[in-house]
Protein backbone atom coordinates (compact mmCIF):
# COMPACT_ATOMS: atom_id res chain seq x y z
CA UNK A 1 0.00 0.00 0.00
CA UNK A 2 2.82 2.37 0.85
CA UNK A 3 4.50 1.54 -2.41
CA UNK A 4 1.37 2.41 -4.36
CA UNK A 5 1.03 5.76 -2.55
CA UNK A 6 4.67 6.65 -3.20
CA UNK A 7 4.34 5.80 -6.87
CA UNK A 8 1.27 8.02 -7.16
CA UNK A 9 3.14 11.00 -5.63
CA UNK A 10 6.02 10.57 -8.05
CA UNK A 11 3.63 10.55 -11.00
CA UNK A 12 1.98 13.79 -9.79
CA UNK A 13 5.35 15.48 -9.31
CA UNK A 14 6.48 14.46 -12.77
CA UNK A 15 3.32 15.91 -14.26
CA UNK A 16 3.55 19.30 -12.43
CA UNK A 17 7.29 19.93 -13.12
CA UNK A 18 6.97 21.16 -16.80
CA UNK A 19 4.16 23.54 -15.84
CA UNK A 20 6.36 25.18 -13.15
CA UNK A 21 9.23 25.65 -15.57
CA UNK A 22 6.93 27.21 -18.15
CA UNK A 23 5.55 29.79 -15.70
CA UNK A 24 9.03 30.68 -14.47
CA UNK A 25 10.25 31.41 -17.98
CA UNK A 26 7.40 33.92 -18.63
CA UNK A 27 7.88 35.93 -15.43
CA UNK A 28 10.80 38.15 -16.67
CA UNK A 29 8.84 39.03 -19.79
CA UNK A 30 6.02 40.28 -17.67
CA UNK A 31 8.39 42.49 -15.72
CA UNK A 32 9.88 43.80 -18.93
CA UNK A 33 6.45 44.54 -20.32
CA UNK A 34 5.62 46.33 -17.12
CA UNK A 35 8.66 48.59 -17.49
CA UNK A 36 7.72 49.45 -21.04
CA UNK A 37 4.20 50.17 -19.93
CA UNK A 38 5.46 52.60 -17.31
CA UNK A 39 7.62 54.25 -19.92
CA UNK A 40 4.63 54.74 -22.17
CA UNK A 41 2.71 56.29 -19.29
CA UNK A 42 5.62 58.65 -18.66
CA UNK A 43 5.62 59.55 -22.33
CA UNK A 44 1.93 60.42 -22.21
CA UNK A 45 2.32 62.33 -18.96
CA UNK A 46 5.19 64.62 -20.04
CA UNK A 47 4.09 64.91 -23.64
CA UNK A 48 7.40 63.81 -25.11
CA UNK A 49 9.57 60.88 -26.02
CA UNK A 50 12.06 59.43 -23.56
CA UNK A 51 15.60 59.46 -24.89
CA UNK A 52 17.19 56.44 -23.24
CA UNK A 53 20.66 57.61 -24.34
CA UNK A 54 20.28 60.90 -22.48
CA UNK A 55 18.93 59.00 -19.51
CA UNK A 56 21.96 56.76 -19.51
CA UNK A 57 24.42 59.74 -19.76
CA UNK A 58 22.77 61.67 -16.89
CA UNK A 59 25.57 61.74 -14.31
CA UNK A 60 23.19 62.41 -11.42
CA UNK A 61 21.49 59.07 -12.07
CA UNK A 62 24.34 56.93 -13.30
CA UNK A 63 26.81 57.76 -10.52
CA UNK A 64 26.45 55.99 -7.23
CA UNK A 65 28.03 58.88 -5.25
CA UNK A 66 26.90 62.47 -4.64
CA UNK A 67 28.73 65.58 -5.82
CA UNK A 68 30.01 66.25 -2.31
CA UNK A 69 31.46 62.76 -2.23
CA UNK A 70 32.92 63.18 -5.71
CA UNK A 71 34.65 66.40 -4.68
CA UNK A 72 35.63 64.92 -1.31
CA UNK A 73 34.30 67.92 0.56
CA UNK A 74 34.09 66.05 3.86
CA UNK A 75 37.72 64.98 3.61
CA UNK A 76 39.18 68.52 3.73
CA UNK A 77 39.03 71.58 5.93
CA UNK A 78 37.75 74.33 3.63
CA UNK A 79 38.00 76.91 6.36
CA UNK A 80 41.64 77.23 5.29
CA UNK A 81 42.72 78.67 1.96
CA UNK A 82 44.29 76.41 -0.68
CA UNK A 83 47.99 75.88 -0.10
CA UNK A 84 47.87 77.20 3.44
CA UNK A 85 51.35 77.89 4.78
CA UNK A 86 52.87 78.19 1.31
CA UNK A 87 52.98 80.90 -1.29
CA UNK A 88 50.10 83.30 -1.82
CA UNK A 89 47.27 81.86 -3.89
CA UNK A 90 46.66 83.87 -7.10
CA UNK A 91 43.04 84.86 -7.69
CA UNK A 92 42.19 86.32 -11.07
CA UNK A 93 39.35 88.82 -11.36
CA UNK A 94 37.14 89.48 -14.37
CA UNK A 95 34.35 92.10 -14.28
CA UNK A 96 31.53 92.83 -16.68
CA UNK A 97 29.62 96.04 -15.88
CA UNK A 98 25.95 95.58 -16.65
CA UNK A 99 24.71 99.08 -15.82
CA UNK A 100 25.31 102.26 -13.86
CA UNK A 101 21.95 102.70 -12.20
CA UNK A 102 22.29 106.14 -10.66
CA UNK A 103 24.74 108.93 -9.84
CA UNK A 104 23.86 111.21 -6.93
CA UNK A 105 25.56 114.58 -6.54
CA UNK A 106 23.86 115.21 -3.20
CA UNK A 107 25.13 111.96 -1.63
CA UNK A 108 28.30 111.91 -3.76
CA UNK A 109 27.95 108.22 -4.71
CA UNK A 110 27.05 105.96 -7.63
CA UNK A 111 25.21 102.64 -7.96
CA UNK A 112 26.55 99.95 -10.29
CA UNK A 113 25.38 96.44 -11.22
CA UNK A 114 28.11 94.06 -12.36
CA UNK A 115 29.13 90.44 -12.83
CA UNK A 116 32.12 89.65 -10.62
CA UNK A 117 34.06 86.53 -11.62
CA UNK A 118 36.87 84.87 -9.64
CA UNK A 119 39.40 82.37 -10.99
CA UNK A 120 41.68 80.25 -8.81
CA UNK A 121 42.86 76.66 -8.37
CA UNK A 122 42.05 74.38 -5.45
CA UNK A 123 43.56 70.89 -5.74
CA UNK A 124 41.26 69.66 -3.00
CA UNK A 125 38.32 69.88 -5.43
CA UNK A 126 39.99 67.97 -8.28
CA UNK A 127 38.04 64.88 -9.35
CA UNK A 128 38.58 62.06 -11.87
CA UNK A 129 36.81 62.47 -15.19
CA UNK A 130 37.28 60.61 -18.43
CA UNK A 131 35.55 63.33 -20.48
CA UNK A 132 37.50 66.22 -18.88
CA UNK A 133 34.28 68.20 -18.60
CA UNK A 134 33.55 70.69 -15.85
CA UNK A 135 30.71 70.54 -13.38
CA UNK A 136 28.51 73.55 -12.62
CA UNK A 137 26.85 74.17 -9.25
CA UNK A 138 24.78 76.90 -7.64
CA UNK A 139 24.92 78.69 -4.28
CA UNK A 140 24.15 75.56 -2.24
CA UNK A 141 27.63 74.14 -2.79
CA UNK A 142 29.42 77.47 -2.51
CA UNK A 143 28.68 77.62 1.21
CA UNK A 144 30.61 74.39 1.80
CA UNK A 145 33.93 75.27 0.14
CA UNK A 146 36.51 78.04 0.34
CA UNK A 147 35.95 81.13 -1.83
CA UNK A 148 37.89 84.44 -1.92
CA UNK A 149 36.56 87.09 0.49
CA UNK A 150 36.59 90.01 -1.95
CA UNK A 151 34.77 93.16 -0.80
CA UNK A 152 34.22 96.66 -2.18
CA UNK A 153 36.20 99.44 -0.54
CA UNK A 154 34.21 102.62 0.29
CA UNK A 155 30.93 100.85 -0.45
CA UNK A 156 27.83 102.14 1.32
CA UNK A 157 25.58 99.16 0.58
CA UNK A 158 25.59 96.16 -1.70
CA UNK A 159 23.61 92.98 -2.26
CA UNK A 160 23.60 89.80 -4.34
CA UNK A 161 20.57 89.39 -6.55
CA UNK A 162 18.35 86.50 -5.47
CA UNK A 163 15.54 86.34 -8.07
CA UNK A 164 14.52 83.62 -8.63
CA UNK A 165 17.53 82.01 -6.96
CA UNK A 166 20.75 83.56 -5.73
CA UNK A 167 22.67 84.71 -8.81
CA UNK A 168 25.76 82.63 -7.96
CA UNK A 169 27.54 80.14 -10.19
CA UNK A 170 30.36 77.75 -9.30
CA UNK A 171 32.13 75.81 -12.03
CA UNK A 172 34.69 73.16 -11.05
CA UNK A 173 37.10 71.60 -13.56
CA UNK A 174 38.67 68.13 -13.15
CA UNK A 175 42.15 69.62 -12.55
CA UNK A 176 40.88 71.78 -9.66
CA UNK A 177 40.48 75.10 -11.51
CA UNK A 178 37.44 77.02 -10.30
CA UNK A 179 35.26 79.77 -11.75
CA UNK A 180 33.10 81.58 -9.21
CA UNK A 181 30.68 84.19 -10.63
CA UNK A 182 28.24 86.40 -8.76
CA UNK A 183 25.90 89.24 -9.81
CA UNK A 184 26.10 92.20 -7.44
CA UNK A 185 24.65 95.69 -7.14
CA UNK A 186 26.87 98.03 -5.14
CA UNK A 187 26.58 101.67 -4.08
CA UNK A 188 30.01 103.20 -3.52
CA UNK A 189 31.46 106.58 -2.65
CA UNK A 190 32.78 108.89 -5.35
CA UNK A 191 34.76 111.96 -4.29
CA UNK A 192 33.33 114.51 -6.72
CA UNK A 193 34.73 117.97 -7.38
CA UNK A 194 31.99 120.51 -8.16
CA UNK A 195 34.19 123.56 -8.70
CA UNK A 196 33.30 123.46 -12.43
CA UNK A 197 29.71 122.27 -12.05
CA UNK A 198 27.78 121.87 -14.36
CA UNK A 199 30.64 122.02 -16.85
CA UNK A 200 32.54 119.38 -14.92
CA UNK A 201 34.09 115.96 -15.52
CA UNK A 202 33.99 113.45 -12.67
CA UNK A 203 36.43 110.60 -12.07
CA UNK A 204 35.06 107.70 -10.03
CA UNK A 205 36.40 104.25 -9.18
CA UNK A 206 35.14 101.03 -7.66
CA UNK A 207 37.82 99.31 -5.55
CA UNK A 208 38.09 95.56 -4.86
CA UNK A 209 40.18 94.04 -2.10
CA UNK A 210 40.45 90.93 0.04
CA UNK A 211 39.23 91.53 3.56
CA UNK A 212 41.10 88.87 5.55
CA UNK A 213 44.07 87.82 3.38
CA UNK A 214 46.95 90.20 2.81
CA UNK A 215 49.44 89.92 -0.04
CA UNK A 216 51.29 87.07 1.70
CA UNK A 217 48.19 84.84 1.50
CA UNK A 218 46.21 86.02 -1.51
CA UNK A 219 47.25 87.86 -4.66
CA UNK A 220 44.50 89.62 -6.59
CA UNK A 221 45.17 90.41 -10.24
CA UNK A 222 43.28 91.21 -13.42
CA UNK A 223 43.03 87.90 -15.25
CA UNK A 224 43.22 89.26 -18.80
CA UNK A 225 44.88 92.62 -18.22
CA UNK A 226 42.95 95.55 -19.68
CA UNK A 227 40.52 93.13 -21.32
CA UNK A 228 39.38 91.96 -17.89
CA UNK A 229 36.93 94.86 -17.69
CA UNK A 230 34.04 94.73 -20.13
CA UNK A 231 30.92 96.86 -20.28
CA UNK A 232 27.54 96.63 -21.88
CA UNK A 233 26.07 99.59 -23.75
CA UNK A 234 25.45 102.06 -20.93
CA UNK A 235 23.38 105.21 -21.47
CA UNK A 236 23.02 107.80 -18.70
CA UNK A 237 20.65 110.75 -18.59
CA UNK A 238 23.08 113.44 -17.39
CA UNK A 239 26.48 111.95 -18.13
CA UNK A 240 28.51 110.62 -21.00
CA UNK A 241 30.97 107.84 -20.15
CA UNK A 242 34.29 108.81 -21.68
CA UNK A 243 36.46 105.93 -20.47
CA UNK A 244 36.43 102.61 -18.59
CA UNK A 245 39.78 101.09 -17.60
CA UNK A 246 41.14 98.82 -14.85
CA UNK A 247 44.18 99.48 -12.68
CA UNK A 248 46.11 97.85 -9.86
CA UNK A 249 47.59 99.03 -6.59
CA UNK A 250 48.46 98.23 -2.99
CA UNK A 251 46.75 99.37 0.20
CA UNK A 252 48.49 99.50 3.57
CA UNK A 253 46.88 99.05 6.97
CA UNK A 254 49.04 99.61 10.02
CA UNK A 255 47.69 96.62 11.91
CA UNK A 256 47.48 93.96 9.17
CA UNK A 257 49.93 94.96 6.42
CA UNK A 258 49.74 95.32 2.64
CA UNK A 259 46.76 94.21 0.55
CA UNK A 260 46.29 93.90 -3.20
CA UNK A 261 43.67 96.28 -4.53
CA UNK A 262 42.01 96.39 -7.95
CA UNK A 263 40.39 99.52 -9.38
CA UNK A 264 37.53 99.91 -11.85
CA UNK A 265 38.03 103.48 -13.09
CA UNK A 266 35.58 105.43 -15.23
CA UNK A 267 35.35 109.06 -16.31
CA UNK A 268 31.99 110.85 -16.57
CA UNK A 269 31.40 114.05 -18.52
CA UNK A 270 28.19 115.91 -17.74
CA UNK A 271 25.69 116.88 -20.43
CA UNK A 272 25.25 120.66 -20.32
CA UNK A 273 22.03 120.93 -22.34
CA UNK A 274 19.76 120.12 -19.38
CA UNK A 275 21.28 122.91 -17.28
CA UNK A 276 21.18 125.32 -20.20
CA UNK A 277 17.41 124.89 -20.36
CA UNK A 278 16.81 124.84 -16.61
CA UNK A 279 19.30 127.41 -15.33
CA UNK A 280 21.32 129.43 -17.83
CA UNK A 281 18.63 130.46 -20.35
CA UNK A 282 16.13 131.60 -17.66
CA UNK A 283 18.89 133.55 -15.94
CA UNK A 284 19.87 135.31 -19.17
CA UNK A 285 16.26 136.22 -19.84
CA UNK A 286 15.81 137.67 -16.35
CA UNK A 287 18.89 139.85 -16.77
CA UNK A 288 17.67 141.09 -20.17
CA UNK A 289 14.22 141.72 -18.73
CA UNK A 290 15.73 143.98 -16.08
CA UNK A 291 17.17 146.18 -18.87
CA UNK A 292 13.67 147.01 -20.12
CA UNK A 293 13.35 149.51 -17.29
CA UNK A 294 16.02 151.68 -18.95
CA UNK A 295 13.54 152.41 -21.77
CA UNK A 296 10.65 153.21 -19.42
CA UNK A 297 10.21 156.85 -18.50
CA UNK A 298 11.89 157.82 -15.28
CA UNK A 299 8.64 159.27 -13.94
CA UNK A 300 6.81 155.92 -14.22
CA UNK A 301 7.76 154.84 -10.73
CA UNK A 302 5.29 151.93 -10.28
CA UNK A 303 6.27 150.30 -13.60
CA UNK A 304 10.00 150.45 -13.06
CA UNK A 305 9.93 149.43 -9.40
CA UNK A 306 7.63 146.45 -9.98
CA UNK A 307 9.76 145.26 -12.90
CA UNK A 308 12.94 145.47 -10.84
CA UNK A 309 11.48 143.67 -7.82
CA UNK A 310 10.05 140.90 -10.03
CA UNK A 311 13.37 140.16 -11.68
CA UNK A 312 15.18 140.17 -8.32
CA UNK A 313 12.73 137.69 -6.78
CA UNK A 314 12.89 135.43 -9.84
CA UNK A 315 16.67 135.30 -9.65
CA UNK A 316 16.44 134.43 -5.96
CA UNK A 317 14.12 131.53 -6.79
CA UNK A 318 16.50 130.17 -9.44
CA UNK A 319 19.47 130.34 -7.06
CA UNK A 320 17.52 128.57 -4.30
CA UNK A 321 16.41 125.77 -6.65
CA UNK A 322 19.94 125.08 -7.86
CA UNK A 323 21.34 125.09 -4.33
CA UNK A 324 18.70 122.59 -3.13
CA UNK A 325 19.82 119.98 -5.69
CA UNK A 326 23.51 120.28 -4.85
CA UNK A 327 25.60 119.17 -1.86
CA UNK A 328 26.53 121.78 0.69
CA UNK A 329 30.16 122.29 -0.31
CA UNK A 330 32.42 124.96 1.13
CA UNK A 331 33.76 126.24 -2.19
CA UNK A 332 32.25 128.23 -5.05
CA UNK A 333 30.89 126.35 -8.05
CA UNK A 334 30.85 127.58 -11.63
CA UNK A 335 27.07 127.83 -11.63
CA UNK A 336 27.22 129.93 -8.46
CA UNK A 337 29.51 132.44 -10.16
CA UNK A 338 27.14 132.79 -13.09
CA UNK A 339 23.99 133.03 -10.99
CA UNK A 340 25.34 135.54 -8.52
CA UNK A 341 26.92 137.68 -11.25
CA UNK A 342 23.57 137.73 -13.05
CA UNK A 343 21.84 138.55 -9.78
CA UNK A 344 24.26 141.47 -9.39
CA UNK A 345 23.30 142.82 -12.82
CA UNK A 346 19.60 142.62 -11.93
CA UNK A 347 20.21 144.26 -8.57
CA UNK A 348 22.26 147.07 -10.15
CA UNK A 349 19.42 147.82 -12.55
CA UNK A 350 17.20 148.48 -9.52
CA UNK A 351 19.89 150.63 -7.91
CA UNK A 352 20.26 152.52 -11.21
CA UNK A 353 16.63 153.57 -11.13
CA UNK A 354 16.96 154.57 -7.50
CA UNK A 355 19.80 156.91 -8.49
CA UNK A 356 17.84 158.29 -11.44
CA UNK A 357 14.82 158.97 -9.27
CA UNK A 358 16.92 160.65 -6.59
CA UNK A 359 18.77 162.93 -9.00
CA UNK A 360 15.51 163.86 -10.70
CA UNK A 361 14.02 164.86 -7.37
CA UNK A 362 17.09 166.97 -6.49
CA UNK A 363 16.91 168.66 -9.88
CA UNK A 364 13.26 169.55 -9.34
CA UNK A 365 13.97 170.95 -5.92
CA UNK A 366 16.71 173.20 -7.29
CA UNK A 367 14.45 174.47 -10.05
CA UNK A 368 11.69 175.09 -7.56
CA UNK A 369 14.02 177.08 -5.30
CA UNK A 370 15.43 179.02 -8.25
CA UNK A 371 11.98 180.09 -9.36
CA UNK A 372 12.06 178.26 -12.65
CA UNK A 373 9.03 176.17 -11.69
CA UNK A 374 5.88 178.08 -10.74
CA UNK A 375 4.68 177.59 -7.23
CA UNK A 376 1.25 176.54 -8.43
CA UNK A 377 2.65 173.86 -10.79
CA UNK A 378 1.24 170.37 -10.22
CA UNK A 379 3.50 167.59 -11.56
CA UNK A 380 0.73 165.01 -11.33
CA UNK A 381 -1.29 166.91 -13.94
CA UNK A 382 1.64 166.73 -16.31
CA UNK A 383 1.84 162.92 -15.86
CA UNK A 384 -1.90 162.41 -16.03
CA UNK A 385 -2.07 161.36 -19.66
CA UNK A 386 1.07 159.43 -20.51
CA UNK A 387 2.88 159.02 -17.19
CA UNK A 388 5.78 161.13 -18.41
CA UNK A 389 7.15 164.35 -17.14
CA UNK A 390 7.72 166.94 -19.91
CA UNK A 391 9.83 170.03 -19.41
CA UNK A 392 7.81 171.79 -22.14
CA UNK A 393 4.81 171.83 -19.87
CA UNK A 394 6.60 174.26 -17.55
CA UNK A 395 6.75 177.98 -18.29
CA UNK A 396 10.38 178.82 -17.69
CA UNK A 397 10.87 182.65 -17.66
CA UNK A 398 14.29 183.87 -18.73
CA UNK A 399 16.44 185.86 -16.35
CA UNK A 400 16.05 189.69 -16.78
CA UNK A 401 18.95 191.62 -18.24
CA UNK A 402 20.92 193.91 -15.92
CA UNK A 403 20.56 197.73 -16.56
CA UNK A 404 23.57 199.31 -18.17
CA UNK A 405 25.60 201.81 -16.02
CA UNK A 406 28.79 203.85 -16.70
CA UNK A 407 30.82 201.28 -14.72
CA UNK A 408 29.52 198.37 -16.72
CA UNK A 409 30.20 200.19 -19.97
CA UNK A 410 33.75 200.91 -18.82
CA UNK A 411 34.33 197.26 -17.92
CA UNK A 412 33.01 196.09 -21.26
CA UNK A 413 35.37 198.46 -23.09
CA UNK A 414 38.37 197.23 -21.07
CA UNK A 415 37.49 193.62 -21.78
CA UNK A 416 37.23 194.26 -25.51
CA UNK A 417 40.64 196.02 -25.48
CA UNK A 418 42.31 193.13 -23.66
CA UNK A 419 40.84 190.61 -26.01
CA UNK A 420 42.05 192.62 -28.97
CA UNK A 421 45.57 192.95 -27.52
CA UNK A 422 45.96 189.24 -26.83
CA UNK A 423 47.23 187.29 -29.82
CA UNK A 424 44.94 184.58 -31.18
CA UNK A 425 45.87 180.99 -30.26
CA UNK A 426 48.28 179.39 -32.65
CA UNK A 427 47.23 176.47 -34.82
CA UNK A 428 47.52 173.08 -33.15
CA UNK A 429 46.96 174.26 -29.61
CA UNK A 430 43.82 173.22 -27.66
CA UNK A 431 42.27 174.99 -24.78
CA UNK A 432 41.05 172.53 -22.10
CA UNK A 433 39.40 173.27 -18.82
CA UNK A 434 39.94 170.71 -16.08
CA UNK A 435 36.59 169.71 -14.65
CA UNK A 436 36.42 168.55 -11.07
CA UNK A 437 34.54 165.50 -9.84
CA UNK A 438 32.07 167.75 -8.10
CA UNK A 439 31.35 169.52 -11.37
CA UNK A 440 30.80 166.20 -13.19
CA UNK A 441 28.53 164.99 -10.42
CA UNK A 442 26.51 168.17 -10.53
CA UNK A 443 26.24 167.84 -14.30
CA UNK A 444 24.88 164.29 -13.98
CA UNK A 445 22.46 165.41 -11.26
CA UNK A 446 21.17 168.21 -13.43
CA UNK A 447 20.77 165.80 -16.39
CA UNK A 448 19.56 162.59 -14.72
CA UNK A 449 17.99 161.29 -17.92
CA UNK A 450 21.52 160.64 -19.25
CA UNK A 451 21.98 157.84 -16.68
CA UNK A 452 19.35 155.75 -18.46
CA UNK A 453 20.95 156.53 -21.82
CA UNK A 454 24.37 155.31 -20.67
CA UNK A 455 22.89 152.27 -18.91
CA UNK A 456 21.29 151.09 -22.15
CA UNK A 457 24.79 150.57 -23.54
CA UNK A 458 26.95 149.83 -20.49
CA UNK A 459 24.82 147.05 -18.99
CA UNK A 460 24.48 144.88 -22.14
CA UNK A 461 28.13 145.32 -23.11
CA UNK A 462 29.36 144.44 -19.63
CA UNK A 463 27.13 141.36 -19.44
CA UNK A 464 28.31 140.26 -22.87
CA UNK A 465 31.95 140.54 -21.79
CA UNK A 466 31.17 138.55 -18.66
CA UNK A 467 29.62 135.73 -20.71
CA UNK A 468 32.59 135.62 -23.07
CA UNK A 469 35.04 135.32 -20.19
CA UNK A 470 32.88 132.80 -18.29
CA UNK A 471 32.32 130.36 -21.15
CA UNK A 472 35.92 130.59 -22.32
CA UNK A 473 37.17 129.63 -18.85
CA UNK A 474 34.80 126.76 -18.05
CA UNK A 475 33.97 125.29 -21.47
Amino acid sequence: MNLVLLAFRLMCLAWLWPVTLHNGSHQPNKRRHKDVYLGENSKNQHGGRIDFKMKKSDSTKSLLIKSEQLLRIEDHDFAMRPGFGGAAIPVGIDVQVESIDSISEVNMDFTMTLYLRHYWQDDRLAFPSSSKKSRTFDARLVKKIWVPDVFFVHSKRSFIHDTTMENIMLRVYPDGNILYSVRITVTALCAMDFSSFPLDTQKCSLELESYAYNENDLMLYWKNGNDSLRTDEIVLSQFFIEEFHPSYGLAFYSSTGWYNRLYINFILRRHIFFFMLQTYFPTMLMVMLSWVSFWIDRRAVPARVSLGITTVLTMSTIITGVSASMPQVSYVKAVDIYLWASFLFVFLSVIEYAAVNYFTTVEEMKKLKGGKIPADFNATQTMAFDGCYHDNDIDLTPFPELPSTPNTERSRTATSRNSAAEPPPTEGTRLRRKKSIKHNLSFIMSNSYMIDSYSRVIFPMTYLMFNIIYWSLYS
